[in-house]
C-alpha cells in the first residue's frame, strides 16, 4: 500500500472532505483573542482624527493654541511621508493622491484633517477640540450625476473631468441584437453601504530597538502589502518595516488596503520612536467607511420569443468616492462589473460601458463580491423580466440560458474561463429544494392572513483565485503571482506550516492543517498554522478574491508532498525497510508490521544524526514552495438560490419563509467551514437586499453616522438556510479546489428581489429595482399602481 492508498480510505477523519472543528475556535469562543485593541505596550498614545465637516472645501486655515505643539499634527508637519498614489497603465484612467492628512483642500465628509496624540483617546479627542480649520466651500458632486455634468472645479487637480476610469467591450452585439424578436430593459441600481466588520480599522506602531525595525500592528487581510506601502510610502527600506496581523475581527475587503490612518500612526512611530495606536470607532466607520455597493445599471436584453438571449446592452455607473485606495482598488469595481455582468449564460453578443465617476464621498472599496453582487442583482433581475415578458416561468428562461454541463470548460463573451461545473443542475436542484409547483399552488389558494407568497431563484459564477495574468493587464503596480508555504516537521513530530496569507475569519488554521494531514497523515491538532507577521511566514499578496485555499493550499499541499519523501527515507532507515514501503498514518510511520513514530524522525534529524541514512536529503525536514494554478485566470465556483417570500401589502413588511442554496466550489476542504462562510454571507446579503443603506444629502452629508440610521440585520432577519453541495473539482489547481468565501453574499438581493416582484404579480405594482427594499419603497411601489388605477376611473 503507497501513502496515497491511505488516505483514500481514512482521510474523512481528519483531511481533506472533514468536518474538523475549527481550531481559531478554542480561543475565540472563550474570548481569548488578541485583536489590535488588547495590545498593551508601556508609553503607548492614542491617536484621534480631526475629520472634515464638509464634502468639498479648500482649507484656508488651521489654527491651535502654541501649547499643543508635538500633540498636534497636520499634513505639512509631515514632509517625509508621501500622498499616496495608485497608478496604472490603463489608458482611461484618472490617477487620484490620497494624502495622509488632507493638504489643499477635503473631498468628503470625514476626511481626516489633523491628528492629536495622546494617553488616552478621550484625552486626544478633548485636543482637538482647540484646533479651528477654515473652509472655503466648493461644488458638491454627491452623486454620479452631478458630477459628470461638472463644469466648475473638478474633484482634482489636472483632470478632464470628474471620471477616474471607463472601460468598454463590444462583442457582435450589433449583429445578434438585430435578430431579437423580444427586447426587455430595465433601470436597475444598488444603494452606496458600508462594510461593517465587528472590528474597524486598528493599527499599532513602534519602533524595536533590538532589531531596528519599525513594527506595524494591523488589523489587515494583507500584512506583506502592508509592509510594502508603508516602506513606499516613508521611504523606508523595506527590510526596516515588520507588520504583525494579529487576530482580525473581520475584514470583507475593507482591510486589504494601505489606509492613510495606516501611514500616519507608521510615521508618528518612526518619528518619536514611541508606541502609537487608533482605533476606529464605529460612528468613524459609518461616514468614512460609506463606500461600497453603489453602482447604476442601464440594462437591456435582446432575446427571441421564448427568452433565449442573444445579446446583452449595458452601461454601468459606479459611483466611486474621491480616491483610490493602494494599491489600486477604484479599478476592482469597474472590472470586476465589466467582466462578470454575463454570468453563466452562453449568449454571444455583448456590448458594455462601465463609467466610474469620482465624487465627494468616501473612496470606495472592494466588499465581499466585489461588484459581483451587483451585476448578479443586474443580470438575474432582467431575466426575470424577460421571463414575464414571454410568458414563461423564471427558472425556465434561466435554464435555457445557462452554459450546459457538456461545453464544460467553456470561455464566455466576456472572456471568462469557466472550468468546470453543472450550472443547470445547480439550478434544478434548487428549484425542487424550495419547491416551485408547491409555491404556486399555493399562491392560488391565497394566504389567510392576507399576505402574498413569492418564489425567486438566481444563479451566478464567483470569479476566485485569480492571477497574473488577469492583474497583470491591469497595469497594476503590485501583481499578484505564487503564493508560497514552508512547512516543517518539529522534532517531537509536530508540523508547523507557514503562509503569508493572513485569516480574518476563515478558518485557515483549520482547513490547512487538513490540507497538511492529507499529505502527512500528522494529526490536525498537532499542526500548528503561523501566519499574519512579515518576519516569520514567506512572501503573499494576500487574502482576498477567494483566493487563500487554492493559492497557499495549493503551497501547503505541493510542500507537503516535498516533505513525504525525506519522512519516508529517514523512517524507512530507522526501520530497515525500503522508503517507498513507508505510509504515514496518524502520526506514526508504517511499513508491513513495523511500525515508528514521526518523532523518531524528527529525533533522528535534530537530535541524534548518527541515526540518519548516509544519503539523507541536505534539505532537511523543512521545505518551502511557491505555487500557482496551472491556468491562473480564476476558478469559477457558482451556485442556485431560491427562495420564498411573504410580503405585507399593508404594512410594506417582507418575510423570509425558506431560502435554499446549491452551490459547487470544486474539492471541498471542509464542508462545515464552507456551509459557515455561505450562510454568513448570505446574511451580509440579506442586509444589501432589505436594511443597509448610506444615503447623502445635496451637500455630501452622510444621513446614517449611527446604527440607528444605518440598519443591520440580526438573527430574527436571517432564516434557517438549507444548503446542497455539488462537487466539480477545478482541473486547473492542486486538489481541485475553487475559492468559495465571497458566494453567499452575490445572490441574495436578486433572488429576495425577485421573490418580492414575483409576489406582487397581479397587484399593479411597480418593480423594485433599487436596494435596499425597504417597507417604504414597497408601498411606494404599491401606491403608484394605486393612483393609476384611480387616474383611470
Amino acid at each position: 500500500m503507497d501513502q496515497t492508498e491511505i488516505p483514500a480510505r481514512l482521510r474523512k477523519r481528519e483531511g481533506i472532505g472533514a468536518r474538523v472543528l475549527r481550531k481559531e475556535d478554542a480561543r475565540h469562543l472563550a474570548g481569548k483573542g488578541n485583536f489590535v485593541g488588547d495590545f498593551v505596550i508601556p508609553g503607548m498614545q492614542e491617536v484621534a482624527f480631526l475629520r472634515s465637516p464638509l464634502a468639498h472645501a479648500t482649507i484656508t486655515g488651521v489654527e491651535f493654541p502654541e501649547e499643543l505643539t508635538g500633540q498636534v499634527f497636520l499634513r505639512e508637519m509631515m514632509a517625509d511621508a508621501a500622498d499616496i498614489g495608485s497608478p496604472s497603465s490603463l489608458p482611461t484612467y484618472q490617477p487620484s493622491l490620497l494624502p495622509p492628512l488632507a493638504s489643499g483642500k477635503v473631498r468628503f465628509v470625514g476626511e481626516a484633517v489633523a491628528m492629536a496624540i495622546a494617553p488616552k483617546r478621550a484625552v486626544a479627542e478633548d485636543l482637538l477640540e482647540q484646533v479651528h480649520v477654515s473652509y472655503e466651500e466648493l461644488p458638491v458632486y454627491h452623486d454620479s450625476w452631478s458630477a459628470l455634468a461638472a463644469e466648475g472645479e473638478l474633484m482634482h487637480t489636472g483632470w478632464k473631468d470628474n471620471v477616474f476610469l471607463t472601460l468598454r467591450a463590444d462583442r457582435d452585439f450589433d449583429e445578434l441584437a438585430a435578430k431579437a424578436e423580444v427586447k426587455v430593459s430595465r433601470t436597475i441600481e444598488l444603494s452606496r453601504q458600508c462594510i461593517v466588520p465587528m472590528e474597524g480599522k486598528s493599527v499599532l506602531a513602534y519602533w524595536d530597538f533590538q532589531a531596528d525595525q519599525l513594527v506595524v500592528v494591523s488589523a489587515t487581510q494583507v500584512p506583506h502589502l502592508v509592509r510594502t506601502g508603508v516602506a513606499q510610502h516613508l521611504h523606508m527600506p523595506e527590510e526596516a518595516v515588520r507588520v504583525v496581523s494579529p487576530d482580525v475581527g473581520g475584514g470583507f475587503g475593507y482591510k486589504g488596503m494601505l489606509y492613510p490612518e495606516d501611514l500616519c500612526i507608521a510615521w508618528l512611530a518612526k518619528t518619536y520612536r514611541r508606541p502609537f495606536r487608533y482605533l476606529e470607532d464605529r460612528r468613524e466607520h459609518l461616514i468614512v467607511g460609506a463606500n461600497t455597493r453603489q453602482h447604476h445599471y442601464q440594462v437591456t436584453a435582446y432575446a427571441d420569443r421564448t427568452g433565449k438571449v442573444l445579446a446583452l446592452d449595458a452601461v454601468i455607473t459606479i459611483d466611486g468616492g474621491a480616491y483610490s485606495y493602494w494599491p489600486f482598488f477604484i479599478g476592482l469595481e469597474p472590472g470586476q462589473a465589466l467582466g462578470n455582468l454575463p454570468g453563466p449564460y452562453t449568449f454571444r453578443g455583448y456590448r458594455c460601458e462601465t463609467v466610474c465617476v469620482a465624487t465627494n464621498k468616501p473612496g470606495f472599496m472592494p466588499y465581499r463580491g466585489v461588484a459581483r453582487t451587483g451585476v448578479c442583482f443586474a443580470i438575474e433581475l432582467l431575466m426575470d423580466a424577460l421571463a414575464r415578458e414571454v410568458g414563461r416561468e423564471p427558472w425556465q428562461v434561466r435554464m435555457e440560458n445557462l452554459v450546459p454541463a457538456d461545453q464544460m470548460p467553456y470561455v464566455n463573451v466576456a472572456n471568462k474561463h469557466f472550468d468546470s461545473g453543472d450550472f443547470p443542475k445547480s439550478l434544478k436542484r434548487a428549484v425542487e429544494m424550495i419547491g416551485v409547483e408547491a409555491v404556486r399552488e399555493r399562491q392560488s389558494r391565497g394566504e389567510p392572513d392576507g399576505r402574498r407568497i413569492g418564489v425567486g431563484t438566481a444563479t451566478y459564477t464567483e470569479q476566485s483565485a485569480h492571477g497574473t495574468s488577469v492583474f497583470a493587464t491591469w497595469g497594476l503596480p503590485v501583481v499578484p503571482g505564487h503564493d508560497q508555504a514552508s512547512v516543517k516537521l518539529t522534532a517531537d513530530g509536530g508540523l508547523e506550516v507557514r503562509v503569508g496569507v493572513h485569516s480574518h475569519g476563515q478558518g485557515m488554521e483549520t482547513t490547512f492543517a487538513q490540507i497538511a494531514h492529507d499529505v502527512l497523515g500528522i494529526p490536525v491538532e498537532r499542526i500548528r498554522v503561523v501566519h499574519g507577521d512579515t518576519a516569520l511566514t514567506p512572501f503573499s499578496s494576500g487574502t482576498y478574491a477567494s483566493r487563500a485555499t487554492v493559492m497557499s493550499g495549493g503551497a501547503i499541499s505541493t510542500a507537503c508532498k516535498e516533505l513525504l519523501p525525506r519522512l519516508q527515507a529517514i523512517a524507512g532507515h530507522l526501520m530497515g525497510v525500503e522508503p517507498q514501503s513507508v505510509v504515514l498514518l496518524e502520526g506514526r510511520a508504517l511499513a508491513g508490521g513495523k511500525s515508528i513514530s514521526l518523532a523518531d524522525v524528527g529525533r533522528a534529524w535534530y537530535l541524534t544524526p548518527q541515526e540518519l541514512p548516509s544519503n539523507v536529503h541536505l534539505g532537511g525536514l523543512e521545505v518551502s514552495r511557491a505555487y500557482k494554478p496551472k491556468v491562473d485566470t480564476g476558478t469559477f465556483t457558482y451556485a442556485s438560490h431560491a427562495a420564498v417570500v411573504a410580503v405585507d401589502t399593508e404594512t410594506g413588511h417582507v418575510e423570509i419563509l425558506d431560502y435554499v442554496v446549491v452551490e459547487d466550489c470544486g474539492t471541498i476542504v471542509n464542508p462545515m467551514i464552507v456551509e459557515g462562510q455561505t450562510i454568513g454571507g448570505i446574511a451580509q446579503g440579506i442586509g444589501t437586499a432589505m436594511y443597509e443603506e448610506s444615503p447623502y444629502d445635496d451637500q455630501g452629508q452622510p444621513l446614517a453616522s449611527t446604527l440607528a440610521d444605518y440598519i443591520l440585520p440580526g438573527a430574527t432577519e436571517v432564516p434557517r438556510i438549507r444548503i446542497d453541495h455539488l462537487e466539480t473539482p477545478s482541473p486547473h489547481t492542486e486538489f481541485g479546489a475553487k475559492g468559495v468565501g465571497e458566494g453567499g453574499a452575490i445572490a441574495p438581493p436578486a433572488v429576495i428581489f425577485n421573490a418580492v416582484n414575483d409576489a406582487l404579480q397581479g397587484t399593479g405594482a411597480a418593480e423594485l429595482l433599487m436596494t435596499p427594499l425597504t417597507p417604504h419603497r414597497l408601498l411606494t411601489a404599491l401606491g403608484a399602481s394605486q393612483r393609476e388605477q384611480e387616474g383611470t376611473k
